[in-house]
């Protein structure tokens, strides 16, 4: 049996509808597709879900419905993070409620705690909930980076399951494979970082790619499981052109961009997020055609 949290975790996007609505037939079919291409769990309301745009009510629609989709046979990591600790954990207790698995949960951001209070924001959320909890460190978007020795300290903590490392630090991510017990899940928080972080210890991805190719994503990390890594570098090269252009502009607009030109969703941000510029869009279909992805007729 596979331990929760490790392999492949898609950072799902979240559809709208034209006039700017959750689609949530949209969110059915977009987890159903994951689920049917064999991804180990799935991970919405976080950034790629462009979460600080969802309502409280929106958040916990969407994973009551992905639950409910899953219809047990998939865990749900759910985003629950922010700067105010006590609204974090009136969060976990409510994703609890409708029936997460666990719990994604991004550092606080902004006010830029120290290592101390990192901790102690953790040790609170933990102590709240029985869900277990992924720690997402990603200081490019945070301001604040969880430092090695901070991260060991929570690893103590028993119900604190993994961290999502996306300092886009390889040494650092090497120095937490070797500073935490192997009990503890490490997941790259970067599609292209995934492979170099399974060669040294960790156990997966929470990919955004995923949205797009989830079953070759499943196959790369699966062969890295597996030590063939000759397979699993010839799956990242081939896909390395789309992971790239999903960061050509903000996350999750490339993303988005993409899977409306495969035929998978409506291209509907909520503001500050727009449409990607022109010159983006043309090399994102350029990378979709060239990996033979395109399916909507508009884009072809």
């Amino acid at each position: 049996m596979r331990t929760p949290w490790t392999g492949v975790g898609t950072a799902l996007v979240t559809p709208f509808t034209k006039t700017g609505e959750l689609d949530e037939t949209a969110v059915r079919r977009l987890g159903r597709r994951q689920m049917d291409a064999g991804v180990h769990f799935l991970v919405p309301c976080g950034t790629t879900g462009e979460s600080p745009t969802l309502t409280l009510a929106e958040r916990l629609r969407i994973v009551e419905l992905l639950v409910d989709e899953a219809a047990g046979k998939m865990p749900i990591l759910a985003g629950a993070g922010g700067y105010n600790t006590r609204e974090v954990i009136h969060l976990a207790g409510e994703m609890k409620k409708v029936g997460a698995s666990g719990l994604l949960s991004v550092t606080p951001y902004y006010n830029k705690p120290t290592q101390e209070g990192l901790f102690q924001h953790y040790r609170a959320i933990a102590e709240s909930t029985t869900l277990p909890i992924v720690v997402y460190n990603v200081p490019g978007r945070t301001g604040v980076n969880i430092e090695v020795h901070t991260l060991a300290r929570l690893a103590a903590i028993p119900n604190i399951a993994g961290v999502k490392e996306a300092s886009g630090n390889m040494t650092q991510m090497c120095e937490v494979c070797r500073a935490v017990p192997s009990s503890f899940i490490v997941l790259s928080g970067d599609d292209v970082l995934a492979l170099p972080l399974m060669a040294v210890g960790g156990h997966g991805v929470i990919s955004v790619a995923s949205n797009e190719i989830p079953a070759e994503m499943v196959r790369m990390v699966e062969a890295a499981e597996r030590n063939s890594f000759a397979a699993a570098r010839a799956i990242h090269a081939h896909i390395l052109p789309l992971m790239q252009v999903n960061f050509i502009e903000a996350n999750p607009v490339p993303v988005k961009a993409a899977m409306a030109a495969m035929g998978l969703l409506e291209e509907i941000y909520r503001l500050p997020m727009v449409s990607p510029k022109a010159e983006s869009k043309e090399k994102i279909v350029r990378v979709l055609k060239d990996l033979n992805l395109v399916n909507n007729p508009a884009f072809a």
